[in-house]
């Protein structure tokens, strides 16, 4: 069992990401110990929505980890408690215009191609799915693959899961990286003192970049603000994941410019979720009243009956960018005991399980489910002299 100052590994970050490194790695026999400057999903977790989604990643990497993270998901709620909310309720992509919808198709089969469940749905069924969406779009596509969960229980719960083997330290910043005579990894330092063990896992989120620069390789990671806006209690209004094509490309963009789309979604206790906005302001959350205003009008223009709804309250998160949009994960060569596990900007939630088996993986020396290649954290080039 981890002691209060030693253990097997040790996992920088208390979000969802970190929890599935943590709880996969318990789960290969390894003791834990989860450091945190803040809470349980106190950064970027705490203000996700929670999404599980296949159907806004083309074929590659990203999307091979996401497919595997689905099935994963699906294991981990048959076994947490039900109070992480995962619901397999699917995602629709709408098109506006007959443009926008051939698009769609054509991302849809590339998709299909490389394991994507997809249904095509024409005009005339948009509303046998959703009865209150806007009359006149062109068509969507239905992904059945598509979920969702309340990330800061599901983080809670993977973190609990670990049991014995995984030991919380929270309010504890990490000031320092401890290395060996040969620069490998002996642990990390805090205001309270030293922790011990021979790995380290940076799941630091947005931070995740500092951290690195603690340990002395390069990682530009970088926030990517966005709010998302809370309507009051009601029926069941939406009954998927709903968004609008334009958002699959906002996602891919690498523009630090304001972009704005629309994203709905119900959730179980009742309040409608909204977004979804992209820009980099580095760590400001000064309230944006355009953003606010964007994502009204396009929840809105998709479903017209929220327009007589009160947005009960609104936040701001920062997910965690990386200039190719591809999380790195695994070790890092440039420090022996270093591996890392952020980037994942806002796709992290929904490819927190695969991130944690894969790190799991490389800690107890097992083969990785796929090529981890893509997401070598050395990839953006040496650490600075």
């Amino acid at each position: 069992m981890p002691t209060r100052n030693s253990s097997d590994v040790i996992v920088i970050g208390a979000g969802v990401v970190g929890a599935a490194c943590a709880f996969y790695a318990a789960r290969a026999g390894l003791t834990v110990t989860v450091v945190d400057r803040g809470s349980v999903a106190g950064g970027t977790t705490g203000a996700g929505e929670g999404n599980l989604l296949v159907s806004d990643k083309g074929p590659g990497p990203e999307l091979e980890l996401a497919l595997l993270s689905t099935g994963l998901w699906r294991e981990l709620a048959a076994d947490l408690p039900k109070e992480i909310e995962y619901e397999p309720k699917g995602g629709l992509v709408v098109a506006s215009g007959e443009a926008a919808m051939c698009a769609l198709r054509d991302f849809a089969a590339g998709q299909e191609k490389a394991g994507v469940t997809t249904q095509e749905v024409p005009k005339d069924r948009l509303r046998e799915l959703e009865p209150h969406l806007a009359s006149g779009l062109a068509g969507g596509f239905l992904y059945p693959q598509d979920a969702q969960v309340m990330p800061a229980l599901a983080a809670a719960h993977l973190l609990r899961a670990g049991g014995d083997r995984v030991r919380l330290r929270l309010g504890e910043e990490v000031t320092g990286v401890l290395t060996g005579s040969a620069g490998e990894v002996r642990g990390v330092r805090t205001p309270t003192g030293e922790i011990h063990a021979p790995y380290v896992v940076n799941a630091a989120g947005t931070w995740g970049g500092e951290l690195a620069r603690l340990a002395g390789v390069d990682l530009p990671v970088l926030p990517r603000r966005g709010f998302v806006l809370v309507t009051e209690p009601l029926p069941r209004v939406v009954r998927h994941k709903v968004y609008a094509a334009d958002y699959v490309a906002d996602v891919a963009s690498g523009s630090a410019a304001l972009q704005t789309s629309a994203v709905v979604e119900g959730t179980p206790a009742g309040p409608v979720l909204i977004g979804a906005s992209r820009e980099r302001v580095g760590f400001d959350r000064t309230l944006s009243t355009e953003v606010l205003r964007r994502l009204a009008a396009g929840a809105t223009a998709l479903f017209p009956v929220l327009a007589t709804v009160r947005a009960m309250r609104t936040y701001a998160g920062f997910r965690p960018y990386l200039p190719d949009h591809l999380p790195a994960i695994g070790p890092d060569p440039r420090v022996p005991g270093l591996l890392h596990a952020c980037g994942h900007e806002g796709a992290g939630i929904g490819l927190a399980p695969a991130t944690g088996v894969i790190v799991a993986a490389c800690l107890a020396d097992g083969e990785p489910p796929l090529d981890i290649h893509p997401f070598r954290p050395e990839r953006f080039g040496p650490s600075p002299p």
